[in-house]
């Protein structure tokens, strides 16, 4: 981390982790911070018929209503996924409901799709005109929502013309019941009705990829059909893992006792074993994304190793600084040297017999 890096997150530390997220927004939203080196052409990667010039991008979850895109994109990722974004505007859940665990570098929320809705989305996604990026949009269901799956297909029809890929969120643990939609008949039936709804918007014009993110709290004996179900559907990929209701391996903080999802180092192995795992269900074809955990270019080359195309970082920035792709595309330059290898897709699925022989 650089001394500006480590001056910024000391003034933020000393804020509350929502208000000084805020104002992290705010500052990136002005985009008026350096422009990252381009990455190594070494790390250029090709997935979902999309040029990635690096495999690092930022999770959903930080730009939840894509204004800081463009920011965020000169921080040297690769691509940006916003949201979750909710067909209705909603609150979330009552304050406090972000929590930092310094000791395990980690965090728990139970924001609840706080965002602005479709529409507010939308028209800042397409006030970005013709500008370079890839940019992803995650989509959920309002809490009160009586019909999740029509929420769901009023996201992917009215993102598709602005979206460089979609993703269906229904691993979220902050949205009661959310998670039901991971039942492998249920989740069969989302995804075809979705990417039939999705055809249809798009006819004569290009259709973004459709994704299904999924928890890390799968059951090992459920992963077969959940990973069937996805496949039936048709999804154009997966993204593995939201973040944890698990606390194990976390230090004696009083903040563990937090309701939330779990994310950072201590979701790691647990997230990368799943990942081994899913792709061995799927496949070498299905592109999978990786996320939980990143914070390194040890740790990013670990999930490609593991079987995903892609990596995803969040909770790490906010312990690294704004530099962490930059500093992350770097290292996975000088690991393709060491290594002697000549892109970054010669690293995936390299070590996915050994991950997928963890337990979850």
């Amino acid at each position: 981390m650089g001394l500006l890096d480590r001056l910024g997150q000391r003034l933020l530390f000393a804020l509350d982790p929502e208000t000084a997220h805020k104002l992290a927004i705010r500052g990136l939203s002005l985009a008026l911070h350096p422009t990252a080196p381009k990455p190594d052409p070494r790390l250029r990667t090709r997935v979902f018929d999309l040029d990635f010039p690096s495999p690092v991008g930022l999770a959903a979850g930080f730009d939840k209503n894509a204004v800081a895109v463009d920011g965020l994109l000169k921080l040297g990722f690769g691509f940006v996924e916003v949201g979750t974004i909710t067909p209705r505007p909603q609150p979330g859940n009552p304050p406090p409901r972000l929590f930092r665990l310094q000791g395990d570098r980690a965090i728990i929320n139970r924001m609840g799709f706080n965002n602005d809705g479709l529409d507010a989305a939308l028209r800042r996604l397409r006030a970005r005109g013709n500008r370079p990026g890839i940019v992803g949009v995650n989509l959920g269901a309002n809490k009160d929502s009586a019909d999740r799956i029509a929420d769901y297909v009023e996201g992917v029809t009215t993102m598709a013309g602005v979206a460089s890929y979609l993703v269906i969120n229904v691993s979220s643990p902050n949205t009661p019941g959310l998670r039901d939609l991971q039942v492998a008949e249920v989740l069969t039936e989302l995804v075809q009705k979705v990417r039939a709804a999705l055809l249809t918007a798009t006819e004569g014009r290009r259709r973004p990829p459709l994704l299904v993110k999924l928890a890390p709290d799968l059951a090992e004996p459920d992963l077969p059909a959940i990973a069937a179900a996805v496949s039936d559907g048709k999804a154009d990929g997966i993204i593995v893992s939201n973040t944890t209701l698990s606390r194990a391996g976390l230090r004696s903080d009083p903040k563990t006792a937090e309701a939330g999802g779990l994310s950072g180092p201590p979701l790691f192995r647990r997230s990368t074993a799943l990942l081994a795992k899913v792709r061995r269900l799927v496949g070498p074809e299905l592109p999978l994304i990786g996320a939980g955990g990143v914070d390194s270019g040890e740790t990013a080359w670990a999930k490609l190793a593991a079987g995903a195309n892609l990596v995803q970082v969040y909770t790490g920035m906010i312990y690294e600084g704004q530099g962490i792709a930059a500093a992350i595309n770097r290292d996975l330059a000088r690991r393709l040297t060491e290594a002697g290898m000549a892109s970054i897709a010669d690293v995936v699925g390299t070590d996915v017999n050994r991950w997928a022989a963890q337990a979850i």
